[in-house]
């Protein structure tokens, strides 16, 4: 369901109704008639809608984490927020770039839309740039020749998977967050879809090299035996993304979740 065209829709169609009360149906009603219940609603809900309408598009939005791809940075049934506007200002519903603010940067978790099916919403960290050398082997990641730091700092329980997994702290761009990988996973997911600039990717038994066409982004879970992501269906183009996550607003299940994350 594409929840910002309905919204948008909701608030021309509110618009419409309270500019034409005002400029037609008020001077054709009696003085002490009272409004039909159309334009009423229509004139109630049109400054709530429009408030949300430019909170959502060129603020923050919420989203709810799905699934378990970003244990343990994100947790199932988190609420997050999503800075709309860190990576440049798009118009609604078309999504595309007007101002140029900033640039993804390697390490950020980024709200995207899924290549596969635009009208799905993905989470992943941005691991590649345009440019970038991307090399996955044995479970470990290089970016451009330099295989990026990890730390082992203990074991990780999985509640979704009720497993215990080996948990590292991993470092891009300067920034520590936390990835979670397990012994006896497969360095590869089973299975890598045909996308756009495929191409640019080689495989082997024991992960991929791929180098990130301009204009796109690899994109991994830190979950990283347990999420489908660049690795299987190829890169995010710019016109996708959604924005930056950056802040736990609720979890029903841990309330103690409330804050930032890296």
């Amino acid at each position: 369901m594409n929840f910002a065209l309905i919204l948008f829709l909701l608030l021309v169609v509110s618009g419409l109704v309270t500019l034409a009360d005002r400029l037609w149906f008020r001077r054709r009603r009696a003085q002490d008639a009272k409004e039909p219940w159309w334009i009423e609603y229509s004139k109630s809900f049109f400054p709530v809608i429009l408030a949300v309408f430019l909170l959502r598009s060129f603020l923050v939005e919420p989203f709810k984490i799905p699934s378990g791809s970003m244990i343990p940075t994100l947790q199932v049934g988190d609420f997050i927020l999503v800075n709309k506007f860190a990576y440049g200002i798009r118009l609604p519903i078309v999504n595309k770039k007007i101002i140029d603010v900033g640039e993804p940067q390697r390490g950020d978790v980024m709200v995207f839309r899924y290549p596969e099916d635009p009208s799905l919403d993905y989470i992943k960290r941005v691991v590649g740039l345009p440019g970038d050398r991307i090399r996955y082997t044995g479970k470990r990641l290089w970016v451009n020749g330099s295989e990026v730091p990890l730390d082992a700092i203990g074991d990780y329980i999985n509640p979704e998977r009720v497993s215990v997994a080996r948990q590292f702290a991993e470092t891009l761009n300067g920034h520590q967050h936390r990835i979670i990988v397990e012994n006896d996973a497969p360095p590869m997911p089973p299975f890598v879809h045909q996308f756009p600039y495929r191409e640019k990717c080689t495989y082997n038994m024991d992960g991929l090299e791929c180098t990130v066409p301009p204009g796109h982004y690899f994109l991994m879970g830190d979950n990283r035996d347990n999420s489908s992501d660049s690795r299987v269906w190829g890169f995010v183009p710019d016109e996708n993304i959604v924005g930056k996550a950056f802040f736990i607003w609720l979890n029903l299940g841990e309330l103690g979740r409330f804050g930032r994350f890296q």
